[in-house]
């Protein structure tokens, strides 16, 4: 099962965090064989507020230059690595994560890679704006990398170890699918989490008796996860632990050398696709590891 991976679109606009993103999407396209793609948006809001600083006719071109000097430094990042993906380029006017989206569609990219900061510098925190945007409403998978992440490795296997927590939903069943076709890829164990949190009910005489309900929960979510493993001739290794799904992912990446989570982003249809999953959100503003968001699929609407 290898992963579904033939087009790899770098949303950028120059700045170093986007720089760091586009390393690992550069990485990914070149050990997955896909094409590369990257694109600048000149931003309309921008636009507006330039032409109050510089005369109408000026405004589009300093934006439009930007873009192309940030296109190019993928491209050139990309020539720089040692498998040289050849990268298209596109610079495009318009709400930003808007244009990512419809570029997507355009291209029918399978992955699109973003920072979690921009030029507006906000708190790490913080997702930046655009990032946030395109998590929100993407229908496609999204690989974000954090202020945290380190550059992946030069070496054919940037992602040596894979996380994939799971709780037995749709949303965790369309990211292992993911996760094992990664895994397999890169010939890399993959870990299963399951966190097994009994905070949200009272502690009364029957909280031990909910935890054995949740630790059994658990186990069979993992051991589901390790079936579709052993199929691919993926090795996983299961964990159940304790406490909120966040803070339990976030220390367990601490614990472990995880290079990658896997996890799914929100919902299928009606507002649930406009909605980031609080786990997910949690996970990918507090993380330092890059985190694939896998949106359900299409078919599922």
């Amino acid at each position: 099962m290898e992963p579904p991976i033939e087009t790899v679109l770098v949303a950028t606009d120059g700045s170093d965090p986007a720089d760091r993103a586009a390393r690992h999407g550069i990485a990914l396209a070149a050990t997955t064989g896909a094409d590369l793609h990257a694109l600048a948006v000149v931003d309309e809001a921008a636009r507006r507020v330039a032409e109050t600083a510089l005369a109408e006719s000026d405004a589009d071109d300093v934006l439009t230059e930007a873009g192309e000097q940030a296109v190019a430094s993928v491209a050139d990042l990309a020539a720089d690595s040692p498998a040289a993906p050849s990268v298209t380029t596109a610079v495009r006017p318009g709400t930003p994560h808007r244009v990512i989206s419809e570029y997507a569609d355009e291209h029918d990219v399978d992955v699109v890679v973003a920072g979690t900061e921009g030029r507006s510098g906000l708190d790490r925190v913080l997702l930046g704006s655009v990032a946030e945007n395109v998590l929100r409403t993407s229908t496609r998978p999204v690989l974000v990398v954090p202020p945290g992440a380190g550059d992946p490795d030069a070496d054919q296997t940037p992602y040596d170890e894979l996380l994939v927590p799971t709780d037995g939903s749709d949303g965790a069943e369309a990211a292992t699918e993911w996760a094992i076709g990664l895994a397999e890829h890169y010939d890399a164990p993959l870990h299963a989490l399951f966190a097994a949190d009994a905070t949200p009910f009272p502690t009364t005489v029957r909280s031990q008796q909910l935890l054995d309900a949740l630790d059994t929960a658990g186990n069979d979510a993992i051991e589901a996860v390790r079936q579709r493993g052993e199929a691919a001739g993926v090795d996983v290794v299961g964990a159940v632990g304790a406490g909120a799904p966040a803070p339990t992912i976030l220390e367990f990446c601490e614990d472990e050398p995880i290079d990658l989570v896997v996890m799914g982003s929100h919902g299928r249809s009606g507002l649930d696709r406009f909605l980031l999953g609080s786990v997910t959100e949690h996970v990918v503003r507090e993380g330092d590891v890059p985190v694939l968001c896998v949106p359900m699929r299409e078919s599922e609407d």
